[in-house]
């Protein structure tokens, strides 16, 4: 098999910056349609890029892109963000859940407001998502167009270490991964792909540049996760489901040992670990 996204129509969200950009970004270089899902429009000095800018840069990429203003919790706004997609392009193939929130914060510093926003956006956004992709999903595999979705989430563990510094953060994270493993195989029986992608390490992206102490110098770049993407995305949906693939592991799968490229700091060999890999 050809691997290849040329052609295919893929939904990200969280698009506007980061990791999620990142995976458009490497699927317009093969010719594919992006729908960029995200919440930003106006410029933010602290969080560099809007769903415009994005979509210069997917179609800069060779890809064609289509930014649809979207609050993932909303599910009138998902909804309406499917319609959009299949009235430009016709349908959808891939489905990345990639919009997260996050908020490292013991309990008594976790206001139930801060709660709501993790649940909303990483375990509610993504169940919506699905589920408002998926009539489109099913097409695509009754066409024969390999369809997956691939949430940007942890393996699971059930270790107290990955759950008591944080409990909220980590059962929001955990709660994308049980989808993954859920809809995994419900969707089976449709031909549907549902994985899972998780860093080794921490990945520069804005949003961890409001973490403090964080040293970005320490850290690989989303074009890591891209790629991995790239290779979760065009395997074959019916034999590549329920599976919580790590970054490093699946390209050294694949023959791809020298990670450097990816290196924040070319020549870095300790890296900040990411959370929820054992």
């Amino acid at each position: 098999m050809t691997r290849s996204l040329q052609g295919k129509t893929l939904v990200v969200t969280g698009a506007s910056r980061g990791i999620g950009l990142a995976i458009a970004k490497r699927a317009a270089a093969d010719g594919a349609n992006l729908v960029l899902l995200a919440k930003t429009t106006e410029p933010n000095p602290k969080l560099p890029g809007t769903l415009y800018s994005a979509a210069a840069e997917v179609e800069a990429a060779g890809g064609q892109a289509l930014p649809v203003p979207t609050d993932i919790r909303d599910e009138a706004a998902v909804a309406a963000a499917v319609q959009a997609a299949v009235a430009r392009f016709g349908g959808i193939d891939i489905l990345v859940n990639n919009a997260s929130a996050i908020s490292l914060t013991p309990t008594p510093a976790t206001p139930m407001k801060r709660f709501d926003l993790m649940f909303g956006v990483n375990v509610r956004g993504t169940y919506c998502c699905t589920q408002a992709c998926l009539p489109e999903l099913i097409k695509s595999a009754q066409a024969g167009r390999n369809p997956h979705v691939l949430n940007m989430s942890p393996p699971l563990s059930m270790r107290e270490h990955w759950f008591k510094g944080h409990v909220a953060y980590t059962m929001a994270k955990y709660g994308m991964s049980e989808c993954t493993l859920g809809h995994a195989g419900e969707f089976r029986p449709h031909g549907i792909a549902v994985n899972s992608l998780w860093p080794r390490t921490a990945i520069a992206t804005a949003a961890l540049q409001m973490i403090p102490g964080v040293d970005l110098k320490l850290c690989r770049k989303p074009e890591i996760l891209a790629d991995a993407a790239w290779w979760i995305l065009t395997s074959d949906a019916k034999a590549t489901t329920g599976r919580f693939f790590i970054d490093d592991e699946l390209l050294a799968h694949h023959g791809i040992h020298d990670l450097d490229q990816y290196a924040v700091t070319p020549g870095t060999t300790k890296f900040i670990p990411d959370f929820f890999v054992d």
